[in-house]
């Protein structure tokens, strides 16, 4: 859920290029997630969904005060 705001900020609202730069940037940071929570905790494996949700978790909590932000501004 958070790969799609970050390709935004790197490629704009253009269409053409947010899609496959989503799904490559998606397919990254599944791959990442994996190999932290296989390195971090050697001996045991730690599902992909919960270092994703490690990962993503205060990205989600950014977007959230910065969209909180703007709107006691606008």
């Amino acid at each position: 859920l958070i790969v799609p705001h970050i390709a935004r900020r790197f490629v704009g609202n253009n269409i053409k290029l947010l899609i496959p730069y989503t799904a490559m940037l998606g397919s990254f940071f599944v791959v990442s997630s994996d190999l932290i929570g296989r390195l971090l905790f050697s001996p045991y494996e730690v599902p992909v969904g919960i270092m994703m949700s490690f990962l993503g978790c205060p990205y989600f909590i950014y977007l959230l005060f910065r969209q909180k932000g703007a709107q006691q501004y606008a």
